[in-house]
């Protein structure tokens, strides 16, 4: 199973890298939105993680603009971010997230909601 990672955050990336990778998933990072679309064009992910706090491009924005595209319409989301806050939460689902962790999360939350989101495998 491949996992996107989209975070403008390098120590966040290589957190939840090592969680994933030490569970036997395969995983590819993204700084940036543009480079998150880049990697969803490059190859087939079967879920992506993004942080909603990104420069230039905003992960709720990203998240619109995967949704837009009938190839991923399907591909479960989990969005990501430092900030607790209900609306976010509310704005996330309504844009088509799946599931919506704060960080910091710990591994158990982190794999729990990866495990809900895709099938057995």
């Amino acid at each position: 199973m491949n996992i996107l990672i989209v975070d403008d955050s390098q120590v966040i990336q290589r957190v939840l890298s090592l969680q994933l990778r030490k569970n036997g998933y395969e995983v590819v990072v993204a700084g940036s939105a543009a480079e998150a679309l880049q990697r969803l064009e490059q190859a087939p992910v079967d879920l992506v993680i993004m942080d909603i706090a990104m420069p230039e491009v905003d992960g709720l924005t990203l998240l619109r603009q995967v949704r837009s595209d009938p190839r991923f319409q399907k591909l479960p989301i989990i969005m990501l971010t430092a900030s607790g806050q209900d609306q976010d939460r509310l704005t996330a689902r309504e844009a088509g997230a799946n599931d919506f962790l704060s960080k910091p999360t710990s591994s158990r939350e982190l794999l729990d909601a990866v495990q809900r989101l895709l099938p057995e495998g």
